[in-house]
């Protein structure tokens, strides 16, 4: 691994690579190693006050948001280019700082360049402009970009996750500041690179790797229009609560319990098999992961079976390992954090029926086993609480109206899925839950042309789609005399 892709000395900021403004510096820990692998500086505040004037600047006074949106898309594709010429080094940046398995990463990272493409393609055609008539009165509504937008992105996909906000800002013409998250910054420099060599104009784009107080100095910055977050519930319900001293614009992707309805008509073994094993890529640090399984109360000894055989047959090791499904956790607090939850089980009253330990033969790396728990109550703290790692629950349920039932009761709603041997009776399901997406019998949409986000407080607003590119962009209705307008041009 190349030194300069893993030790970084500078911000980039209006354009350039900026030097700090202090002597701090991010040590980034391999996550299977518990060695240092590489080094970032510490924002100050001063440093994220120099991004936003950068951004500010290049806002209100530069040429990006004045742009014909067939000019920003010609960046963006360009953009897009570089990213897939650079994945292979985003990959191995990602597999040392937040120790995603090398057979996983590459999935990760291919879906970072297509959001780019999607945005270009959709702003060509995007009615930016709408007329709207009645009678003698004519109005023209413009979508013009919100502003500068602070993006603070988590560490489980920091590249993806930033991708899915800057890419529709940029669109829209806005101008962005970037903070990526303290335990996996690295990956994120390589965004900047190429953003910097698509002809992005300065100030444009701009990357501050820093911690809780440099994000929350750049939510409140005066300086910044709206906020996007990827993160925790209770980061998210801080940032909203800042956001609202201000009346700031602010997107939320936060946190989920998501469930899957077995029900009784759908193949038992293949269906708990699969989704087990899916509970578990990168190491279950997946927001929308499935970690409640709903199987028929009649085949629930059955099921727990199924689930126990398949989490022991999960390979556990070190993520540079093509072999390995699931490797260590982002940091030694996460672990401590699962660790806890599986420690309930005395208190709770449910059993761990596999894992729940650390694999004896990885003696370095913040590993825990692929767990399943069972005897789960769906009122537990396992069942209600996001745990964010390799743990799932097994709920029985009584039938379709209890399944949806349970599944609905949770402070979270941003995935799920239904099983059946019957299309239809499984989408019946999918309609009554409360979440931003539901698969039905494998049934994957086309990302990045849908939107992601979730009900209650797994968010508020959705990114990708068109959804996404709105998140960006504030209407301006302006009432003109109809000899402005030229025919043809009604909506």
């Amino acid at each position: 691994m190349s030194e300069s892709l893993m030790y970084r000395r500078e911000f980039h900021i209006g354009g350039r690579w900026f030097e700090p403004s202090g002597s701090e510096v991010l040590t980034v820990i391999s996550p299977s190693s518990e060695e240092p692998v590489g080094e970032v500086p510490l924002a100050t505040t001063q440093d994220i006050d120099a991004a936003v004037a950068a951004a500010r600047t290049a806002f209100d006074e530069g040429p990006w948001p004045r742009l014909s949106p067939q000019e920003r898309a010609e960046v963006l594709v360009r953009a897009a280019e570089l990213l897939k010429a650079r994945t292979p080094e985003i990959v191995q940046v990602l597999i040392e700082e937040m120790g995603v398995a090398s057979n996983q990463a590459p999935l990760q990272v291919g879906t970072v360049a297509p959001v780019f493409e999607y945005y270009a393609d959709l702003i060509r055609t995007f009615a930016f402009d709408r007329v709207v008539r009645k009678g003698d009165l004519t109005g023209l509504v413009v979508s013009e970009p919100v502003g500068v937008v602070g993006a603070i992105v988590p560490w489980n996909a920091p590249v993806t996750l930033s991708a899915w906000k800057v890419a529709p800002a940029l669109a829209a013409g806005c101008t962005v500041v970037l903070k990526p998250p303290p335990d996996a910054p690295l990956s994120t420099y390589l965004l900047a690179e190429a953003l910097q060599e698509a002809g992005l104009p300065a100030g444009v784009f701009n990357l501050v790797p820093g911690d809780r107080d440099a994000g929350e100095h750049l939510v409140t910055h005066l300086g910044v229009d709206k906020i996007a977050f990827t993160g925790s519930t209770a980061a998210g319900r801080r940032i909203m609560s800042l956001c609202g001293e201000q009346i700031k614009r602010v997107s939320l992707e936060l946190g989920g319990k998501s469930a899957a309805l077995v029900l009784d008509d759908a193949d038992l073994e293949t269906t708990v098999a699969n989704l087990v094993r899916g509970s578990m890529h990168n190491s279950g640090q997946v927001c929308a992961a499935i970690t409640r399984i709903l199987v028929p109360r009649a085949s629930y000894t059955q099921a727990l079976e199924i689930a126990a055989d398949q989490a022991r047959s999960i390979p556990v090791g070190d993520p540079h390992d093509p072999a390995t499904v699931v490797g260590p956790l982002v940091a030694e607090r996460q672990r401590t954090r699962v660790e806890s939850y599986i420690n309930l089980a005395k208190t709770e009253g449910f059993r761990v029926v596999a894992g729940g330990g650390r694999p004896s033969h990885l003696p370095k790396g913040w590993y825990v086993e692929p767990t399943i728990l069972g005897d789960v109550e769906n009122h537990m703290r396992v069942a209600q609480e996001e745990i964010f790692g390799p743990v799932v629950s097994l709920i029985p349920h009584d039938g379709d109206d209890d399944a949806v039932r349970i599944a609905n009761d949770s402070l979270y709603g941003l995935s799920g899925s239904v099983w059946s041997g019957d299309d239809a009776r499984g989408l019946r399901a999918a309609r009554r839950l409360r979440t931003g997406g539901t698969v039905v019998n494998g049934g994957i949409p086309p990302q990045p042309l849908v939107p992601f986000g979730g009900f209650k407080e797994s968010g508020l607003g959705r990114e990708l789609g068109v959804e996404g590119l709105h998140q960006y962009l504030e209407p301006h209705t302006i009432g003109v005399p109809a000899a402005l307008v030229p025919e043809g041009s009604d909506s």
